[in-house]
């Protein structure tokens, strides 16, 4: 029986086989969870020919974190396969990469900072809340990260945004405790997603990475984090709230 037997699990931001989430689903599924998977607009087809490498396949559901009205109607969506979420996982970030990323910190216009604390930090609250209704009393929140306690090359205002969604996850922790709800993050070592490949300079994380993390660090291989990910969802994580995890071959530890 695997850890996640009998649980219902929402995760969020599924693109592409490489996507850290694809591997969360696919571990999930492997332990005994039925999964949920959401994406939105261009990107649905692309999630929709990934997923049906998996068995089952699982559902699929279009939602915008940064609409409203979507987010709404995601309860009633859900329950059309499930009665209940013990678990959700929210693996979502955005920031134009040629306007917010890549050296462009100090000219950065605020239209392009909020859609990316919008989708990359807020969503993980208004994500929680929209399928609140729906939690069990053990359920448990996990989000993903790129550790923002220091400032990174290239990352600009992701890691602001990165940053902002360490914080809320704590405040999350904080105020649905009451409830028996965890969040928690995990802080992944670069990984190479589809997402990471956009951040303009992306390659010197892996240069970094191969330098100084001393467990090594496979940057083609979410395995490890996405293992981190299904344990924190999984009732062996049941007095752990408001954490980060590192996966990172240990890099976080590590001076210069």
């Amino acid at each position: 029986m695997g850890i996640l037997a009998g649980k219902n699990i929402m995760v969020a931001g599924v693109t592409m086989n490489t996507s850290i989430g694809y591997r969360v689903v696919e571990i999930a599924q492997a332990e005994g969870a039925n999964v949920i998977v959401s994406n939105f607009g261009r990107a649905m087809s692309l999630t929709q020919r990934v997923l049906q490498r998996l068995n089952p396949v699982p559902p699929l559901l279009e939602v915008d974190v940064t609409n409203a009205e979507q987010l709404a109607a995601l309860p009633t969506a859900l329950r059309e396969h499930c009665d209940s979420l013990d678990g959700l996982v929210h693996s979502i970030a955005y920031a134009n990469p040629e306007r917010a990323l890549g050296g462009a910190f100090l000219s950065t216009n605020w239209e392009d900072v909020s859609v990316s604390l919008h989708t990359s930090a807020y969503s993980l609250v208004s994500l929680a809340m929209a399928v609140k209704p729906l939690f069990t009393k053990s359920a448990a929140i996990v989000g993903l990260t790129f550790d923002a306690r220091t400032s990174w090359p290239t990352y600009d205002w992701m890691g602001v945004s990165k940053a902002a969604l360490e914080s809320a996850s704590r405040y999350l922790a904080r105020y649905l405790g009451a409830d028996g709800i965890r969040c928690n993050l995990v802080a992944a070592g670069p990984l190479d997603t589809i997402a990471k490949k956009a951040i303009p300079g992306s390659q010197r994380f892996n240069d970094i990475w191969a330098q100084r993390a001393p467990l090594g660090w496979d940057s083609n291989d979410a395995t490890p984090t996405a293992k981190a990910v299904v344990a924190l969802l999984s009732d062996w994580f049941l007095a752990t709230t408001g954490e980060m995890i590192h996966v990172d071959g240990g890099l976080h530890s590590t001076g210069a």
